[in-house]
């Protein structure tokens, strides 16, 4: 499976955080403009969100995410996910978003 633009953008911010101790400083501090200068592309941040950049590279620590309780009056599902529950399976999906498809989300044509 083919990744797509957003996944690449996405695995090239991971990347140049990887190897490069300076920009994972500036990702930190100043994501938009760290990710704006890296690939330039704008990101789009609701008024209502802050965008915050963590580094969880040390592999000798697990790190769990408590992500924020979906609205689920709001919720839009993919084709994928209606599939599922049109199907009628017992247990309801879980539905998860990985970081890529959020920094998506938030990418512009800037």
């Amino acid at each position: 499976m083919e990744s797509t633009e957003e996944q690449k953008i996405f695995e090239k911010i991971i990347r140049e955080a990887w190897k490069n101790s300076e920009f994972k400083a500036e990702l930190m501090n100043s994501p938009v403009e760290a990710i704006q200068n890296l690939t330039g592309k704008t990101l789009i941040i609701p008024e209502d969100k802050t965008f915050v950049v963590k580094d969880q590279s040390d592999a000798s620590i697990i790190y769990f995410n408590i992500p924020a309780e979906p609205d689920m009056d709001d919720l839009e599902l993919n084709e994928d996910q209606l599939d599922i529950v049109a199907g009628g399976t017992q247990d309801p999906p879980i539905i998860i978003t990985d970081g890529a498809s959020q920094i998506a989300d938030l990418l512009g044509d800037g």
